[in-house]
């Protein structure tokens, strides 16, 4: 297949694409998606065909503005209003109860469907041309680091998709917070750029869900179920003090490891290949630079890469939540 590279000339184009059935890779403000017209089920399996992703993982559906919530969404709370007129376009998901017109495909057989408005000026303006809703996961092969940059898109979609739409890298980083309103009190299913402290300034009540799913269970939102955001190589993600963690790194052979660490803390693994992904007192930095120092260190030299464990707090629970999922769910304690 031939993949058109498309850039803000060509927003006509990708809107054209994506109602005649095909895949455009469009950017957010918080990761490319890979977007297909959510109404058409033949395109959305295209989506899980192209990325390998699991047929019980349900899409998010994008829309230009917080009134379309109305055209695909039923029994909207007063409090879904209120999280649009704060955060939307913006990195918040919304779970909502579906109506008949969302495919069932989308939500992966699920009566309820997540919903976004992008924060991003390139994607919105071709939502509005498309004049439909874009189901859209991250434009990453399924379990893979997500994709913040266009040349990601490329490495992992090009020849298998008919675009991709270079909006430059994104602003946040990781993928939306995804908050359930389909159920009282509201659940955050996914820690994202919007913080749980945000939430809670508006809806007190909100809740972290612990994030487990039965096995055979459809989870309710993407990212709860899978491993995700992993590299070839193996990631082992360190939390502790500083001089006991230099001491277990340091002690593991220097060809094969490398570091993914806080920025001016490289000169502490002598002999380690080191990658800082952002600053430690700024996890909005962490956040922005996290995928894309996974993918520069998915090289068949590494094997296994010891990341620094950021805290817990605000922005900061999204990174530690992808970097956990990196990690086959675990964080090794020193």
């Amino acid at each position: 297949m031939k993949t058109e590279l498309l850039d803000a000339s060509g927003l006509a184009r990708a809107a054209e694409l994506l109602r005649s059935g095909g895949l455009v890779a469009i950017p957010t403000e918080t990761v490319y998606g890979l977007g297909a017209n959510g109404l058409d089920e033949s395109a959305v399996a295209r989506i899980f065909e192209v990325k390998g992703r699991p047929q019980d993982n349900p899409l998010i559906l994008h829309v230009a503005a917080a009134e379309d919530l109305t055209k695909w969404c039923r029994d909207i709370p007063a409090a879904a209003w209120t999280l649009t007129e704060r955060f939307w376009p913006g990195p918040l998901t919304l779970v909502l109860k579906k109506r008949p017109a969302v495919p069932l495909r989308v939500t992966a057989g699920l009566d309820t469907v997540a919903m976004r408005c992008p924060d991003h000026p390139l994607t919105r303006e071709v939502l509005r041309r498309a004049a439909l809703p874009v189901a859209a996961p991250s434009a990453n092969l399924s379990g893979k680091p997500s994709t913040t940059t266009a040349q990601h898109c490329i490495h992992d979609l090009w020849g298998k998709v008919e675009a991709i739409l270079d909006g430059g890298p994104c602003r946040v980083g990781v993928e939306s917070t995804i908050l359930d309103l389909s159920v009282f009190p509201p659940r955050v299913l996914r820690p994202g750029g919007v913080t749980l402290e945000q939430l809670r300034a508006l809806l007190p009540e909100t809740e972290l869900d612990p994030g487990l799913v039965k096995p055979g269970e459809t989870p309710k939102a993407p990212g709860m179920k899978y491993r995700h955001y992993s590299p070839q190589a193996e990631v082992r993600l360190l939390r502790g003090e500083k001089e006991r963690i230099d001491d277990y790194v340091n002690s593991l052979p220097d060809e094969g490891t490398a570091v993914l660490c806080f920025a001016g803390e490289e000169g502490r693994f002598p002999g380690k290949r080191t990658l800082a992904y952002g600053r430690e007192d700024a996890p909005e930095t962490l956040a922005a630079g996290l995928f894309d120092s996974l993918r520069a260190l998915d090289t068949p030299e590494v094997k296994l890469i010891c990341a620094m464990c950021p805290s817990e707090e605000g922005v900061g629970r999204a990174v530690v939540n992808r970097l956990k999922k990196a990690a086959g769910g675990k964080i090794t304690c020193l």
